[in-house]
């Protein structure tokens, strides 16, 4: 029997658990509320916890003859002396346990009141310390200040919401002096720094800086004095700490080893190993949470527990003392802590490492509980917002599922597995089990692949970050040695990615689940009649043979009766927020896609759910981020043909490179033009001269005057469109970009790598036509000429730049306007009369609508692709009404989720998938 089995059994292990949950609530509850409430709030649990002590200090001993002091309190403990009564008539054996466990929960309960109020004080401190701190009444009347700050953490890049602003940093700092004016006052508060540029991405903790800038209020409800939105570059006044320094050179070493590596597996690696996530690949971080392994993309208590194991299996080997050990045990723990940072889950992980290194060094037994709930008052007592932090309760919760509930689970599996099988199950099992109710408040969701994929990624976790934390140690000293040692320790990260890769393919991987309090109580009851059900072994063979038949039914029926996609799909309108991402079916796994919407991760799962693995043509109307933003995501995986840009603003390797990144000169992409009135098949890249007809959704199109029917789109290496392709060796790009990459705006991942092979890359011309499966595209606008008027702004001459194409079908017609804005729109009716059955609503039905265009297109249902609550007051007022006037019906991304066209007995229709 094991101790932690020992600690389960007694009831000493509760001593500090709840005096530690206590603490974690009163913070939890008081965190934003006045300091005078957690004054009051102290000064009542300390009053409660004396007077108990005071009315219970004499506590009876198991002799008959010793009066109870408790008569001179007659007042007050009535209660008590009835129960210090009741106790003396019971038999010397049943009076010697009651008092054991009397006072064990007299103690506890004073315990229990002296922690809550100790907690209370330390958030009435701190929150008084930061209401009535100069910055933050600085902060109220939003002053603008130059401040000398230091760094308290590691700079984080902010992906910008808006389409026209660049990704921003922010990084929490603590500020040493202020000044406004003539007046310069030394003051020391938290506050948190976003700013701009390259330069901030270099710095260190503990690195003083003087900026300006403007201080903003702080969110309520947690202990940061002020936001100071910092103007310009700031000035370095001192380098980072000598520890700092070493740190810093650790995780940059091993950034640099992991060079070798591909993508997604460079970015986890440091990101699993030393909490550096600054190159996570989003597609990689999405699937991960989504299979319930969010815990490996970022450093946790586990890779702690490995380092220390390591370590004293070392000392061990060398034949060093009990206590020798402890103490090696407990500095590489403390160093693992510094160069990972500080995260919630590492400060508690750590703190119980240190708990068992004592009591390793001191031959003690060792209590988890204990370690755990002395771990959590710590931390709450040192840093009361860990409370609020929903990464500290999914490290506490998952700890103590594995503490209390993964040796009994082991223990009844045993009985049927080999211990080893039963340990590996129980383990996920249990701490999946203990972090659901935080998950549900977090996301509304269940993820029901969890255990089977952390069981899965679990054996790789040890050798990826032992291997990788030795190539961090080798790094600065010898590259090429640490690059060796990355390469297998890729292999383990590799192995996880492809485990989380498959499992979020699988059917149900999440269930959808109501979130917040609601969502918690509906857990609570499903529990509590599963529980009693699941206990007894009958109803356990109905329920798993239930179990068992569903799942059989989803694997088998479900892909058949499945709702999404819909059946006879032509279009579909992703909802990828505040953007654009459309989806033009070219066949069977093919589409056109024209824009990608803000967002890498989004696009991707998009066109997943639709099944699209080749991309024959891809339209990006114009270079604005929430356009082309998710161009990393739409190629991920697939065979790309034909990338379509505007003429009058094609996108830059800026347009296509993430914000702050440094590059001595930017050029454009080497763009080819494509050949009016040209049309291309759907077996045949090659230029045709007569239209060909289209077909019906169960035909088959038949070209016309084209001898060559052999399908070169996506599988040769060069692409053959009958236009002039440009196709560098390399990668089918520019030298120039082949040396610095293409990625998305947002994340960083290289479209050069994602694409994979040639690419060609072309400049729109009105006339230009291709024909794809049931659909044929044709390029409206814009010409490469100059226009009279091209709009107010830098903005509205981009939108106005747009795409515009024309898809059509056998069942009806689809205009695709991108964002053109009034004059664009006069521009288009000028030179042609777009009518169409539906109508991509440009601009996301911003104010900028011309309504001669919208009753020109005489649409009978208006597709918007819109953001829930954006901050342009997208879609207009004035242009729903427009629309609704002119008789078409609206449809909105927002409000319905995916839009998808389809094909209803020869007439199109508009199916909405809803909200996910």
């Amino acid at each position: 029997m094991t101790s932690t089995d020992d600690a389960l059994r007694s009831p000493h292990s509760w001593t500090l658990a709840l005096p530690a949950i206590s603490a974690w609530a009163c913070a939890l509850a008081l965190l934003g509320a006045p300091a005078a409430l957690g004054a009051a709030v102290s000064l009542t649990a300390a009053l409660s916890a004396l007077a108990i002590a005071l009315c219970t200090r004499g506590t009876p001993t198991p002799r008959r003859t010793k009066p109870s002091p408790l008569h001179a309190w007659p007042p007050v403990t009535n209660h008590l002396t009835a129960l210090w009564t009741w106790i003396h008539a019971q038999p010397m054996k049943t009076v010697r346990a009651d008092v054991r466990s009397l006072r064990l929960w007299r103690n506890t309960l004073i315990a229990v009141l002296g922690c809550s109020a100790a907690a209370s004080a330390a958030v009435a401190f701190r929150v008084h310390a930061v209401t009535t701190s100069p910055v933050t009444a600085l902060a109220t009347r939003g002053a603008t200040v130059t401040a000398d700050i230091e760094l308290t953490d590691d700079p984080r890049i902010r992906p910008s919401r808006a389409a026209f602003m660049r990704d921003s940093i922010v990084v929490e700092a603590t500020t040493l002096t202020i000044q406004t004016g003539t007046v310069r006052q030394a003051v020391r508060a938290p506050i948190v720094i976003f700013a701009s540029g390259s330069v901030w991405r270099t710095l260190l903790p503990s690195q003083q800086l003087h900026v300006t800038g403007r201080l903003a209020p702080s969110d309520p409800g947690n202990l940061t004095a002020a936001i100071l939105l910092v103007r310009g570059p700031p000035r370095i006044l001192t380098g980072p700490s000598r520890l700092q320094a070493v740190a810093g050179e650790l995780r940059a070493g091993l950034r640099t080893a992991s060079d070798v590596l591909p993508p997604d597996q460079r970015g986890l690696l440091p990101g699993l190993v030393v909490g550096d996530v600054s190159r996570m690949d989003p597609h990689v971080t999405a699937d991960l949470k989504e299979a319930g392994l969010s815990h490996l993309n970022a450093v946790s208590g586990a890779n702690l527990a490995i380092v220390a194991g390591a370590a004293l299996a070392l000392s061990r080997l060398a034949g060093l003392p009990l206590a020798a050990r402890a103490v090696i045990a407990a500095i590489a723990m403390l160093a693992f802590a510094v160069v990972a940072r500080p995260s919630p889950s590492v400060l508690r992980a750590l703190l119980m490492g240190l708990t068992a290194a004592i009591a390793l060094g001191t031959g003690r037994a060792k209590d988890g509980v204990a370690a755990l709930s002395c771990s959590v008052l710590l931390l709450i007592m040192f840093d009361p917002e860990l409370a609020r932090s929903y990464g500290f309760a999914l490290s506490v919760c998952a700890t103590a599922g594995i503490l209390l509930l993964a040796p009994r689970w082991r223990d009844r599996l045993a009985v049927r597995l080999p211990r080893w099988a039963a340990e590996a199950i129980a383990v996920p099992a249990a701490a999946q089990a203990a972090v659901t109710p935080v998950l549900v408040l977090m996301s509304g969701q269940l993820t029901l692949v969890a255990v089977p994929a952390n069981l899965l990624a679990g054996p790789a976790v040890a050798p990826a970050t032992l291997l990788g934390f030795a190539a961090a140690l080798i790094a600065p000293f010898w590259t090429s040695a640490a690059q060796l040692v990355v390469r297998p320790a890729g292999y383990a990260v590799g192995w996880i990615i492809l485990v989380a890769q498959h499992a979020v393919q699988m059917p149900f991987a999440t269930a959808p689940w109501p979130g917040g309090l609601a969502g918690l109580a509906m857990l609570a009851v499903a529990v509590a009649i599963a529980v009693p059900i699941l206990r007894r072994a009958s109803w356990r063979w109905i329920v798993a043979t239930l179990t068992v038949a569903a799942l059989i039914g989803v694997l088998a029926v479900g892909p058949v009766v499945s709702s999404w996609p819909a059946a006879r799909w032509l279009m579909v309108a992703c909802d990828v927020g505040q953007g654009d991402g459309l989806v033009v079916s070219a066949g069977p796994g093919r589409a056109v896609v024209v824009d990608t919407g803000p967002d890498p991760v989004v696009m991707d799962r998009c066109l997943r759910d639709l099944d699209v693995t080749e991309i024959p043509l891809l339209i990006l109307t114009h270079p604005h981020a929430d356009h082309i933003g998710g161009l990393a995501g739409a190629v991920r995986g697939r065979r790309v043909g034909t990338i379509l840009v505007s003429p009058r603003h094609p996108p830059t390797q800026r347009d296509l490179t993430p914000s702050g990144t440094d590059n001595a000169a930017i050029q454009p992409l080497p763009l080819a033009s494509a050949t009016q009135g040209q049309a291309t098949d759907k077996t045949s890249t090659r230029p045709t001269n007569t239209r060909p007809a289209l077909t019906t959704p169960g035909g088959t199109l038949t070209p016309s005057n084209n001898s060559d029917t052999s399908d070169s789109t996506l599988s040769t290496p060069g692409i053959s469109t009958g236009l002039p392709a440009i196709s560098p060796a390399l990668s089918g790009l520019s030298p120039a970009l082949s040396e610095s990459g293409l990625a998305s705006p947002r994340d960083g991942v290289k479209v050069q790598a994602a694409l994979g092979g040639a690419v060609s890359w072309q400049v729109a011309v009105p006339g230009a036509r291709w024909v794809f499966g049931p659909s044929e595209v044709t390029v409206l606008a814009p010409d490469g000429s100059d226009p009279a008027d091209d709009g107010p702004g830098e903005g509205s001459v981009l939108n106005n730049s747009s795409v515009v194409v024309m898809v059509r079908w056998r069942a009806g017609t689809a205009l695709l306007s991108g964002d053109i804005e009034t004059e664009a729109q006069a521009e288009l009716l000028q030179k042609a009369a777009p009518r169409a059955d539906i109508l991509k609503v440009p601009h996301h039905g911003s104010a900028r609508q011309d309504p001669a265009f919208l009753a020109a297109v005489g649409a009978r249902a208006a597709l918007i692709s819109v953001g829930a609550d954006n901050d342009y007051g997208h879609p207009a007022p004035v242009t729903l009404g427009a629309l609704q006037r002119f008789g078409a019906t609206v449809y909105r991304t927002d409000l319905s989720g995916d839009l998808a066209v389809v094909d209803q007995d020869g007439h199109l229709a508009v199916i909405a998938r809803g909200k996910r």
